[in-house]
């Protein structure tokens, strides 16, 4: 029983890291193209 509840802990450990990389790779994305992103929606917005 407790090797089966180390697991699922270890499972939920890893279900998070994965979520903090993925974020921390979504901000570095927005921080070096966020202005560029912001355009292209003005862009499309302007031209409905």
């Amino acid at each position: 029983m407790g090797a089966r509840w180390m697991e699922k802990g270890q499972s939920i450990v890893e279900y998070a890291l994965l979520l903090v990389f993925i974020a921390i790779v979504v901000i570095v994305v927005l921080g070096l193209f966020g202005t560029t992103i912001g355009d292209v929606f003005s862009n499309i917005i302007s031209g409905l």
